[in-house]
């Protein structure tokens, strides 16, 4: 899944659903990691809005490590989210751990399950320190 949340509206919405960002005051993209690239919605929703994005307080974080590696140490954005921080400005990226349980779609999805490396490796209280410190940022400014 991708979200983007526009902070000014507090609202989190799909991504591959939103026409415009003309009403937020700033953004925040992310994208869960598949097979070392971004979610396509997520690709696609910065693709889409990169003029506005460009012009707006913009951060990006990747959801994906179906480990504690996210948790041990800073993990990179991979190559094609890297590209677009460049070209767009973007303050601050970080990579949270992903989440992978039974039921999961997908031939991948399945095999990786099938080798026992699913489970939820997501850190609920780094990704709300992490929010917390991005929406203090953008409000002392």
């Amino acid at each position: 899944m991708c979200t983007t949340l526009g902070i000014s509206k507090e609202v989190d919405e799909p991504a591959r659903s939103v026409a415009s960002i003309e009403m937020y005051d700033a953004v925040v993209v992310g994208g869960a990691l598949y097979a070392g690239r971004w979610h396509k919605d997520a690709r696609g929703f910065v693709r889409r809005h990169r003029r506005a994005l460009a012009e707006r307080p913009l951060w990006f974080f990747s959801s994906g490590p179906l480990d504690s590696s996210a948790s041990e140490r800073n993990i990179p954005p991979v190559s094609g989210v890297r590209r677009a921080m460049d070209r767009l400005g973007v303050r601050e990226h970080v990579t949270f751990g992903g989440c992978l349980e039974q039921g999961a779609r997908g031939r991948v999805a399945r095999m990786i399950l099938r080798n026992g490396k699913g489970g939820d490796f997501r850190d609920f209280p780094a990704i709300e320190a992490w929010a917390q410190r991005e929406a203090e940022e953008l409000t002392a400014a």
